[in-house]
């Protein structure tokens, strides 16, 4: 898939080369045949075409919080939930 992409942002920058040196070329037809020849189209379909990888990498991490034990519990402290400040003015 990348080698694609790789090709097609060579055809692309060599488009924007010739529209640059080009007589009747600016550099401002130059960045927009690059913006809109390569990097907006190209990374548009980079990403729709890597949904499904993200789609797997995101269901494994869920799957992996599920199976994986804690590794302190939840309340480790040695100090009890009912231990807490007296009211004023009663002694413990």
């Amino acid at each position: 898939m990348y080698i694609v992409a790789i090709a097609w942002m060579f055809v692309v920058v060599l488009m924007a080369a010739a529209e640059a040196t080009s007589p009747q070329g600016t550099l401002l037809g130059a960045f927009f045949t690059l913006l809109l020849y390569g990097v907006l189209p190209l990374g548009l379909l980079l990403y729709i075409l890597g949904t499904p990888l993200r789609r797997q990498r995101r269901a494994e991490q869920e799957a992996q919080a599920f199976t994986e034990p804690l590794s302190t519990p939840p309340d480790s402290r040695s100090v009890s939930a009912g231990d807490t400040v007296s009211p004023e003015g009663k002694k413990p």
